[in-house]
């Protein structure tokens, strides 16, 4: 099957390399302390802002005018990350104190029941799935033998987040994923949306969430932060049986997109969703559905105790 590439590029994060097959629905495996912890004066100005904006967030323009914990989440269940790290040695199930110190200040834990100091053999068929089809170049080679050759795993568990600290918990777990691959990482996956990204493509999503954070005013957790987190850790398109489908937005507090696929192919697909998720993080998430006059729905595939639940549901993009 050919796919047509898009006209023009912006900093999305969506590819023009069309031997790649849309993504596919099918999950790869299912993979998934108490530390000192350092006052603020000690931590690094981004993690310090990244753990003031989790505790003391104050709303952006997504979340401003919504009130969205009233009418637009019926479902109680709070969304979490959950991270999988693969090592060249047993070194990775410790990390160095600093790092340990970054996941603890930021709410986060390691997962010790499901970490383990040997190879996952299911790990390569797992991050073949969950590899991102749409940035080019999103892994290479070299990462492809990193993830086959590995000796250890290494999980770490967010908290449940609410949804006006997604963003900022989001931005916590992309700081994780970039302390962790220089501790000595040599593969990071998002297990809650199912992606993966090789070591470069990382570090070009942290150093993007960076930049988006300067403002005149010092840092903020600005909608250029909260796309490159989406970016990071939400997952698109999925071949559903009637749509293009994300998963993965509710990990910046948004609802995913469906776009039916009569619409057009998967990179048209691709334009519409991050069309439509720019706005609703720029705009907030009841502006963009009235002014474009589309509608929000909760009937989902994903049942509550699924990682890839949504609780602020879908928005669907009709042909």
């Amino acid at each position: 099957m050919a796919h047509a590439r898009p006209a023009s590029l912006d900093q999305s994060g969506f590819l023009t390399d069309d031997s790649l097959a849309p993504g596919s629905r099918e999950p790869g495996a299912f993979c998934w302390h108490e530390l000192t912890r350092n006052g603020l004066a000690e931590m690094d100005p981004i993690r310090r802002h990244l753990l003031k904006a989790a505790g003391l967030f104050v709303a952006t323009r997504a979340f401003a005018n919504d009130q969205q914990g009233a009418n637009m989440q019926p479902s109680s269940v709070k969304p979490r990350h959950v991270l999988c790290f693969l090592g060249k040695n047993e070194s990775l199930l410790r990390p160095p104190k600093a790092v340990a110190e970054t996941i603890a200040d930021l709410g986060f834990e390691i997962d010790r029941t499901h970490s383990q100091a040997k190879p996952d053999p299911h790990m390569e068929r797992s991050f073949g799935v969950c590899w991102d089809r749409v940035f080019p170049k999103a892994w290479s080679a070299s990462d492809q033998a990193a993830v086959a050759n590995h000796k250890s795993v290494l999980y770490v568990l967010g908290p449940p987040m609410a949804q006006q600290k997604t963003a900022a918990f989001s931005a916590a777990a992309l700081q994780i994923v970039d302390e962790m691959l220089d501790a000595g990482a040599v593969a990071a996956k998002g297990e809650s949306a199912g992606v993966a990204h090789g070591i470069a493509r990382w570090r070009g999503l942290m150093d993007q969430a960076r930049k988006g954070a300067i403002t005149s005013q010092g840092l903020s957790m600005t909608p250029a932060v909260t796309k490159a987190c989406r970016l990071a850790f939400a997952k698109r398109p999925l071949a559903g049986n009637s749509y293009y489908e994300t998963v993965g937005y509710h990990l910046v507090g948004l609802p995913e997109v469906y776009v039916a696929k009569p619409r057009g192919n998967e990179w048209s697909a691709v334009m519409a969703m991050e069309e439509i998720a720019n706005a609703m993080a720029e705009r907030g998430i009841e502006a963009t559905l009235r002014e474009r006059k589309l509608t929000l729905s909760h009937e989902q595939d994903y049942a509550e105790d699924d990682f890839k639940f949504n609780p602020y549901g879908i928005v669907r993009i009709e042909a």
